[in-house]
């Protein structure tokens, strides 16, 4: 995985696995892979993966079965959806409008890169 500079690797790394469970990898009470083999597959250390597992446990998108390791929440799908549904219309899209806006963009610009890049 290629991190970036713009937020701590731990919140990226939970990223990915919200987009794992968006794209139906991993479904309701599903095993996701432990600790270090999350590291060891994304190349990180051990303890910035604990802090990705413990920032999607306080979310409740997964949760620690003792001795077993951590599984999907029933529902966490759902709830990943509308937190990024509500950042994306809360704070990304405004700020596109705003660049858009600055850069002289209109809708028909946008809905025609959009149809270009989906065939």
């Amino acid at each position: 995985m290629n991190f970036t500079n713009d937020k701590p690797i731990f919140l990226q790394m939970a990223d990915r696995l919200c987009d794992e469970i968006l794209a139906g990898t991993y479904k309701d009470d599903d095993r996701i892979p432990s600790v270090r083999e999350y590291a060891v597959l994304l190349e990180v250390n051990t303890n910035t993966a604990v802090k990705a597992y413990d920032e999607l446990a306080r979310a409740n998108i997964i949760y620690n079965k003792r001795g077993l390791g951590y599984f999907v929440t029933p529902g966490a799908r759902d709830e990943i959806l509308a937190t990024r549904r509500k950042e994306f219309l809360g704070v990304r899209l405004p700020e596109m409008f705003r660049q858009m806006q600055l850069l002289g963009l209109g809708i028909e610009d946008v809905v025609g890169t959009w149809q270009h890049q989906n065939r």
